[in-house]
């Protein structure tokens, strides 16, 4: 029998706390009045004092209301009629489908055992040849796409969970705006992968609480699929909203704050769940993308400066493309030197030379005199930037270094490019 309690001691923001015995860490309440009712999950225990985060938030409710407890952490069903569903953050059905009920699986828990892991060795095709040549993403890889508001990140996302070679697709969206969330929507039923993706979407309309739970359902559903051998790609945006939430949580909760009022423990907080990308034996794997946004383009503010030190790199947007030196995989050598013989000297070469190109800009900015040299690097870089650092490039990996290949044969002799010449009488473009 549900045990009640009938009164609450006080309410602040979105939380509310009361004395309770018997209670665990994240488990689930229920809070009732005349209001109606909703879900609440304990945040904090200090001997019997309970503070619970109300999911719909705590407008009408007063201290007289009832609140039971339910015994148990939250828990979301899981099977194959997940393919094609939108979620709230909270798990509740947004697409107006029916409600799913039946095996119920334990939201959150830890990491998988580092022991049973085994090391990301695969390549994972994106046919974007920033990512593919000069940055593979490496499956079961955790990578962040740091940027700026403004910046192309959400069709960077979008083109990732379109073209990359993944069995299950899971989005996680915290803090979107709506017309973001019809976006990406649209852009998945209409590209065709709907029928193997999953969408867990919190809007910035809805209670601050249920951006917490979105990376953490869309991860505990990713690893089902992946402990029964799927390769699943997990897509988080945007991890800076999901760190406000749990700044205006740690606030309401009048914790002491950390670097600039985020809570102490937000390295740990965002590593549980980047932790989760893992790689099993048995063939199925987690890989992990989620989009930081940097305010102020600071990358030394706590979100991204705490998520470099968990991630194995990050892509870097800036200007509408991947910046080449922001950008980093450093997992990528796992898988380049097992895909073609000039793979390396490729991605070596031409960011060299695009670097080379950089300078020479410079130059030219100051008022210095161009030898042909430097008119070489400047169309060169011209070249790079159009046909492969764009956007608009969508070709494999081998048409994408046959591409880099072609685009040093218009512009430079071998002897200057910098590459063995073994490759370059093997790959180097036959003229007419």
């Amino acid at each position: 029998m549900r045990k009640y309690y009938s009164k609450i001691d006080n309410i602040a923001g979105n939380v509310a706390t009361l004395k309770a015995d018997n209670v665990g860490y994240e488990e689930l309440a229920v809070v009732e009045g005349s209001w109606g009712k909703s879900l609440a999950q304990v945040i904090r225990i200090s001997g019997d004092n309970v503070a619970l985060q109300i999911f719909a938030g705590t407008r009408g409710v007063s201290t007289g209301d009832k609140v039971s407890f339910l015994g148990s952490s939250m828990r979301f069903s899981f099977s194959d009629d997940l393919f094609g569903r939108v979620f709230s953050g909270g798990g509740e059905p947004r697409d107006g489908r029916t409600e799913l009920t039946d095996n119920l699986i334990e939201v959150g828990g830890p990491a998988v055992n580092p022991a049973i892991r085994l090391m990301p060795h695969r390549m994972i095709p994106t046919n974007i040849p920033m990512i593919d040549v000069f940055n593979t993403l490496v499956e079961g890889q955790k990578l962040p796409i740091f940027s700026i508001p403004g910046e192309p990140y959400n069709e960077l996302l979008s083109r990732i969970a379109l073209q990359a070679e993944a069995d299950v697709i899971v989005f996680g969206g915290m803090g979107l705006k709506y017309d973001e969330y019809l976006y990406f929507r649209r852009q998945l039923e209409e590209g065709g992968a709907m029928s193997r993706t999953i969408m867990f979407i919190h809007t910035a309309a809805d209670p601050v609480v249920e951006c917490l739970q979105t990376p953490d359902i869309a991860l505990t559903v990713a690893e089902q699929f992946a402990i029964q051998g799927k390769r699943v790609l997990v897509l988080l945006t945007d991890m800076t909203n999901f760190a406000n939430a749990l700044k205006e949580i740690s606030i309401t909760m009048e914790q002491i704050p950390s670097n600039r009022g985020y809570p102490g423990d937000l390295y740990s907080q965002l590593a549980s769940r980047y932790e989760k990308a893992v790689v099993f034996e048995e063939g199925g794997s987690i890989t992990l993308m989620a989009v930081t946004t940097m305010p102020g383009d600071d990358v030394t503010h706590p979100v991204p400066d705490n998520t470099g030190y968990i991630t194995e790199g990050q892509f870097y947007l800036k200007n509408g493309v991947i910046d080449p030196f922001g950008s980093l995989s450093r997992l990528k050598q796992q898988v380049n030197g097992k895909t073609r013989d000039d793979h390396r000297a490729i991605m070596d070469g031409c960011i060299q030379l695009y670097s080379k190109c950089r300078e020479t800009r410079e130059k030219r900015a100051m008022g210095f005199e161009m030898s042909d040299w430097d008119n070489k690097l400047l169309k060169y870089g011209e070249s790079f930037e159009n046909e492969i650092m764009d956007f608009s490039a969508n070709v494999g990996l081998y048409d994408a270094l046959a591409k880099c290949w072609e685009i040093l044969a218009r512009h430079f002799e071998p002897r200057e490019t910098g590459i063995r010449s073994s490759l370059c009488d093997q790959f180097w473009p036959k003229r007419d």
